[in-house]
């Protein structure tokens, strides 16, 4: 039987604004080959330190590979990810997991260019990161990985510059549970659906519509994972889909299943993943 864990991290106050959760994931190896390897999109973008075997993340149709001492950071994600160590042997990751608030003041990229990417982070920064991946080697304990990461992250930090119109629109989409209307949100800042969708795709990398209906399945899918029948939720669904075909869509869309085929194959891996 494979065994894992995730164990949660309080992030570091400077970073706790912009940063969703840390969470350390450790297992005893792979999943059997018929178990689902589901990782369902949150919104958020990722930075994660493999510092014991490797990752294997399929997706779509590519395949991403991430070796052992690496960093690397996963860009908005709207499709799911099938997850597996790399060797069948105990595996170690630290993941930081970065709101939609966080991710342009920490790193100033193309981030359409890495929307449902996994890149090395040596390679969208530089030559800083390959030493700090040589620190994170050397280091022996898990409490010195994490704060060097952490260090990391605050320095980065002090060349952050705000966008409050950016940032208004993110916290309305998040405080609306993805309700709120582009429209809407034209009229409450002055500013053209042209040029919020600019800043969405500078800032995130895909737009205000496409970030509200991950937020939206985020809620349901957050009860689903800690095991809520799909029956259960119903009154709630009408209140954010047109109708059950409209979520079945949606649920599709993020989870590859129906909520009966994905509720009959749910395993540890999408579950804590998702909820810890």
């Amino acid at each position: 039987m494979i065994n894992f864990r995730f164990i949660p991290i309080t992030p570091h106050p400077l970073l706790s604004p912009y940063v969703a959760k840390i969470h350390v994931f450790e297992s005893s190896g792979r999943l059997p080959a018929m178990e689902r390897k589901l990782i369902v999109p949150n919104a958020n973008f990722k930075l994660t330190l493999t510092y014991r075997n490797g990752i294997v993340a399929g997706i779509g149709d590519k395949t991403f590979i991430q070796g052992e001492n690496k960093l690397s950071l996963t860009g908005l994600i709207d499709s799911p990810v099938m997850l597996d160590p790399q060797e069948d042997a105990q595996t170690g990751t630290i993941i930081i997991e970065f709101n939609p608030l966080g991710a342009y003041r920490l790193f100033h990229l193309l981030y359409a260019e890495v929307k449902n990417q996994i890149v090395e982070l040596e390679d969208l920064i530089g030559k800083r990161v390959e030493e700090l991946q040589s620190q994170l080697a050397d280091a022996s304990a898990l409490d010195l990985k994490l704060q060097l990461l952490q260090n990391f992250l605050i320095k980065q930090l002090e060349k952050a510059a705000d966008d409050p119109i950016y940032d208004y629109c993110i916290n309305r989409i998040s405080k609306s549970k993805g309700l709120v209307s582009v429209a809407q949100l034209e009229k409450e800042t002055g500013y053209s659906s042209r040029w919020i969708h600019t800043k969405f795709s500078e800032h995130l990398g895909t737009g205000p519509k496409n970030l509200s209906e991950i937020i939206r399945f985020k809620q349901f899918y957050q009860a689903f994972s800690a095991g809520a029948n799909p029956q259960s939720l119903k009154g709630q669904i009408y209140q954010h889909y047109h109708d059950q075909s409209h979520f079945i869509r949606a649920f599709k869309r993020f989870t590859g299943s129906t909520p009966t085929d994905l509720q009959n194959s749910m395993n540890e891996l999408a579950t804590k993943h998702y909820t810890s």
